[in-house]
């Protein structure tokens, strides 16, 4: 449901003047709202960031085991 045209206008001098009081606030909501909505207007689940971040966790720790697997062949064989 979208807000009507007052309503909008209501909304956006109630940011005018958190802004003009509090500009750290101001900011702070801002970020927050940028982070959560993802770009798409929508919040992104929880689990769906925890899934991404174990992911990418995940990869990272068996690269860094390929290496050091690699490294130990490697002094292995040179020895």
């Amino acid at each position: 449901m979208s807000l009507s045209g007052r309503e909008r206008r209501i909304l956006a001098e109630i940011e005018q003047a958190l802004e003009r009081e509090d500009p750290d606030l101001a900011k702070r909501v801002a970020a927050i709202n940028k982070i959560e909505s993802d770009g798409d207007g929508f919040p992104q689940a929880y689990g769906d960031r925890l899934r991404m971040w174990a992911l990418a966790h995940v990869w990272v720790i068996f690269s860094i085991g390929a290496v050091v697997i690699v490294l130990l062949l490697l002094a292995v064989l040179t020895t």
